[in-house]
C-alpha cells in the first residue's frame, strides 16, 4: 500500500506552535489496487459526519462510488470529479483526496438537487429552511456552520440553481465549486451515498462550534480597456459579437494577440470582468469555436460590459490573501474549490511549485474546477472556501 506523507510546516500559531487539525484529509494516486481501502486508513478511525471525496476524471469514478458507501457505512460519502486536485503538497494530478468531517466538531445535512433544468425555486427553497432549521434544532451546541455546494460544471444551471437555494438559506454562508472533467470538459460527475447523479448538484448544510469564514479571492485588478457585448446567446453563455464586431477578434485586438493563436493559456492571462456594485466579477472564457465565437464558463448577456483585467503575481497574492485568514490565529484547515483558470495561470507563469508551497503551508485541501459559487454569485478565476478555526473557550 502506498502511504502519503501528508506532514509539512504550517502556519504557526502565535505560540509558535502548529495549529491543530479540525478535519482530517487524505490523498492517494488513482492506480492503487484499493484506494478507498488505502483513504480509509490514512483518514483513521470516526465517526465522521460526512466523507467528501474529489476523484481525478483518471479514475473509474462510478466504481469508486460503490466502494466509498461500503468502506463507511453510516456515514455520507460524496465524490465530485475534478479538474485537477489540491492535496498536502499543493497542485496535484490523477489523485483522489478524501475530506472528512469528524462528529466530534461537525454534523450535516446532504441534500441531492436534480435534475438542474425544472427547478422548482419554492419547493427547494421551502425544504431548505426545514432541512436548516432540523439540523440547527438536533444540535443547539453547534451554532455555527456553512452550506457546501458542488454542481455539475458544464450544466451551465450554476446562476439558476443558486437564485432557488440562497432564499432557503437563511444567514448561513455558501462556497462551492463546479465539478470538472480536467481539461477535456465532455462529462463532470457528482456521486452521493454510491448513486452516480445526472444533471445534478449536491449541498451540504454543516453545523460546527468551529469557528469558521467562508471567503473569496482572486489576484485580478480590471483595466480601463472595456468591451460591449453586442451579440450573445445566454442559455448557451456564448459571445458571437463585442463591440459590433466578431467576438474572437474584437477580444484579440483589444489585448494584442493573433485571433487565430486564442487558446487555454491566453483566456487565463487576459481575462475579463464585469463590474457589480463595488465589486468586479471574473467573466472567464473557456474556448473560441470555429465560428469565432466565444463560450464563457459563466453568465453572459447582451448589453453586458467587460473590462480586460491584469493579475498580480499569483503565489504572492495567494499567500497575502491566506496569511489574512490567520489575523487572529491560523485557521486548522481549508477547504477550497480553486478555478483551473488559476491552476492554468501557474503554469503559465512557470510558478506552479511556488503556488503549490503556499497551498501546503496554509493547509489548503479541496479541488480545482469549473467554476466557483460565493454566496448568489457564480464566479470564474477564483478560490472560494472556508477557513475553519478551533472552537471558541467557553467561559
Amino acid at each position: 500500500m502506498t502511504k502519503i506523507d501528508i506532514t509539512r510546516a504550517p502556519m504557526p500559531t502565535a505560540d509558535g506552535r502548529a495549529p491543530a487539525h479540525l478535519i482530517r484529509n487524505a490523498t492517494v494516486p488513482c492506480d492503487l489496487d484499493d484506494p478507498i481501502g488505502a483513504l480509509k486508513d490514512q483518514l483513521g478511525p470516526g465517526p465522521f459526519a460526512q466523507v467528501f471525496f474529489f476523484v481525478s476524471p483518471a479514475c473509474d469514478f462510478a466504481a469508486l462510488s460503490l466502494r466509498a458507501r461500503d468502506a463507511f457505512p453510516g456515514t455520507s460519502t460524496l465524490l465530485a470529479s475534478t479538474a485537477g486536485e489540491l492535496g498536502p503538497e499543493g497542485y496535484a494530478e490523477a489523485t483522489i483526496i478524501a475530506v472528512a468531517l469528524p462528529q466530534a466538531h461537525f454534523r450535516c445535512r446532504t441534500l441531492a438537487i436534480a435534475p438542474l433544468d425544472g427547478l422548482d425555486p419554492d419547493g427547494l427553497s421551502g425544504h431548505l429552511v426545514s432541512e436548516r432549521m432540523a439540523l440547527s434544532t438536533d444540535h443547539p451546541d453547534l451554532p455555527g456552520g456553512f452550506a457546501f455546494l458542488l454542481v455539475d460544471g458544464l450544466s451551465m444551471r450554476e446562476d439558476t440553481l443558486l437564485s432557488a437555494i440562497l432564499p432557503g438559506l437563511g444567514t448561513l454562508p455558501l462556497f462551492g465549486g463546479s465539478t470538472g472533467d480536467g481539461r477535456r470538459f465532455r462529462k463532470t460527475h457528482l456521486a452521493l451515498d454510491g448513486v452516480v447523479l445526472d444533471q445534478a448538484a449536491v449541498l451540504t448544510l454543516v453545523a460546527t462550534d468551529c469557528e469558521t469564514r467562508v471567503f473569496s479571492l482572486d489576484n485580478l485588478r480590471p483595466a480601463d480597456t472595456r468591451m460591449v457585448v453586442t451579440g450573445a446567446d445566454p442559455e448557451r453563455r456564448l459571445v458571437t459579437h463585442i463591440n459590433a464586431a466578431p467576438a474572437a477578434r474584437e477580444y484579440a485586438r483589444l489585448i494584442g494577440k493573433d485571433p487565430d493563436q486564442l487558446d487555454e493559456f491566453t483566456f487565463a492571462a487576459h481575462p475579463v470582468a464585469v463590474q457589480l456594485g463595488d465589486r468586479h466579477h471574473v467573466r472567464a472564457i473557456q474556448r473560441v469555436n470555429a465560428a469565432g465565437e466565444l463560450h464563457f464558463f459563466s453568465a453572459i448577456e447582451e448589453g453586458m460590459v467587460l473590462r480586460v483585467a491584469h493579475a498580480d503575481d499569483l503565489p504572492d497574492h495567494l499567500d497575502r490573501a491566506l496569511s489574512g485568514l490567520s489575523q487572529d490565529q491560523p485557521p486548522g484547515d481549508i477547504l477550497a474549490c480553486d478555478c483551473i483558470l488559476r491552476r492554468i495561470a501557474a503554469e503559465q507563469s512557470q510558478s506552479v511549485r511556488a503556488v503549490s508551497d503556499v497551498l501546503s503551508r496554509h493547509r489548503v485541501i479541496g479541488f480545482s474546477t469549473y467554476g466557483e459559487q460565493i454566496g448568489p454569485m457564480h464566479v470564474n478565476q477564483t478560490m472560494t472556501g472556508v477557513a475553519i478555526y478551533p472552537p471558541r473557550t467557553r467561559e
